[in-house]
């Protein structure tokens, strides 16, 4: 999959949701409390996706336009 930054952030959350999850390569995760930040790579930028695992919802997403500046 190739798709722009641009175009990514333009999509409805649920459509970001659905690519990540589909599409996205796993960098990096951690948990603090009941939050598990998960670091995605999608394309030529990254994605993060933070999950409330007490209540299995998605809290919030994070995209990242340079993945050199976060890449481990």
């Amino acid at each position: 999959m190739n798709i722009s930054y641009y175009d990514f952030k333009n999509m409805p959350n649920q459509d970001q949701f659905s690519l990540v999850m589909n599409e996205g390569r796993v960098m990096n995760e951690r948990t603090i409390n009941t939050l598990k930040y998960v670091l995605y790579e999608i394309s030529h930028f990254t994605v993060e996706m933070i999950y409330n695992i007490q209540n299995n919802k998605i809290e919030g997403i994070n995209v990242f336009q340079n993945k050199g500046a976060y890449a481990i």
